[in-house]
């Protein structure tokens, strides 16, 4: 583990894919939750899927690969995508998943098509575009981290500067247009970050994957808290988690693609979240749960002992534990026993029979008193 640390700042290669990989983790993240809480997760699909046809007219025109320029191709086609799916979702009455695969299917094909055409050129400028179908994150440079770092700033920069108005767009769009507010150009505006930063990851994860790094760090950030800032805040360390965690993984393990180890690692925060998160969690839910029914079997077996004592003139009468399970018809009447024993609530009486306490009678009409009051 020392070692590992140590290569991630010693090491260029791992340095550089790390940095950016936690960098487009944040940026991703950050966004995504919006995406997530507007129900627009499949867009980061969609816009991911578009931005192939703009890499490759990208590199048609102008005979670059420069990641700047292709990135640039790659925001104006996943932009357009973007529009598509919504002018189709206003001028029809087409759902928006129906759009969101009409748009995703046609702009994709296109993009393959180019690429393959690209591809049977007789030179060999045009090797290594098919990298930005799965990404190949190991040939990021120094120069490809700035760029994803300055669009990036650049996105979240926006994102802070118009956070009231996002936060209300998220939650109530109809009540933001009541008080006023543009929202379509807001619409616009978030749906302009978060083609930021799907473009800038395509290098890194690339179109196939991309999308789930824009779902699955807002997935696993909102088992973890109702708020929106905490939620932001943690989807993008969760996002800047996955994304140093699968380049450390890719280092370490021969042969392993660095954009699927990052997903992977993304994968495994939301399989954790959904499992560990408080409130929310499966195991916490399923540990409520256990409490509660622990909790009311004790109960029960507390006013089953005041009932049966009511039928003597001796409040605290002992009564054997076959006739508290037969009245009960429950399971786990001697550990409810021993609990009740543990608070001083009852007591056993050393013939295998039980008796309340002064302090379990008192106990016990006080519970039935607070029934008696919530049937009122």
């Amino acid at each position: 583990m020392d070692e590992t640390l140590i290569r991630i700042f010693t090491d260029y290669t791992l340095r550089t894919v790390a940095l950016g990989a936690a960098v487009l983790g944040a940026v991703a993240g950050a966004l995504g939750a919006f995406a997530m809480l507007r129900r627009q997760s499949l867009l980061g699909d969609a816009v991911s899927h578009a931005a192939l046809p703009g890499i490759a007219l990208a590199f048609m025109l102008t005979g670059s690969k420069a990641p700047l320029i292709l990135v640039l191709g790659a925001a104006a086609a996943g932009w357009i995508g973007a529009l598509c799916v919504m002018g189709i979702v206003r001028a029809t009455r087409l759902p928006s998943d129906t759009a969101l695969g009409l748009v995703l299917s046609v702009f994709f094909g296109f993009g393959m098509v180019l690429l393959t055409f690209i591809q049977r050129r007789p030179d060999a400028a045009q090797a290594g575009l098919d990298r930005y179908l799965f990404g190949q994150a190991a040939s990021m440079l120094r120069g490809d981290v700035a760029t994803m770092a300055i669009l990036g700033g650049a996105a979240l920069a926006v994102l802070a500067l118009f956070w009231k108005e996002f936060k209300l767009l998220a939650f109530d769009p109809g009540f933001a247009a009541v008080g006023g507010l543009p929202v379509r150009a807001l619409d616009v505006i978030l749906t302009a970050l978060l083609v930021i930063a799907i473009v800038i990851g395509l290098q890194a994860v690339g179109v196939v994957l991309m999308s789930a790094l824009i779902v699955a760090p807002a997935a696993a950030a909102r088992q973890w808290t109702d708020r929106l800032g905490p939620m932001v805040v943690i989807s993008g360390l969760f996002g800047a988690l996955a994304g140093v965690t699968g380049a450390v993984v890719s280092s370490l393990a021969p042969r392993v693609p660095t954009g699927p180890a990052i997903v992977l690692c993304a994968v495994i925060l939301v399989t954790i979240s959904l499992l560990a998160a408080p409130g929310r969690g499966v195991l916490w839910q399923a540990g409520v749960r256990w409490r509660n029914r622990r909790r009311l079997r004790i109960a029960a077996v507390l006013l089953d002992l005041r009932a049966l004592a009511r039928q003597h003139d001796d409040p605290t009468v002992a009564h054997p534990v076959p006739v508290l399970k037969i009245m009960g018809e429950r399971g786990g009447v001697r550990r409810s026993l021993a609990e009740l024993r543990n608070r001083g609530l009852a007591e056993p009486t050393g013939d295998g029979a039980w008796r309340l306490t002064p302090a379990g009678v008192a106990a016990a009409d006080a519970a039935d008193a607070a029934a008696a009051e919530e049937e009122r």
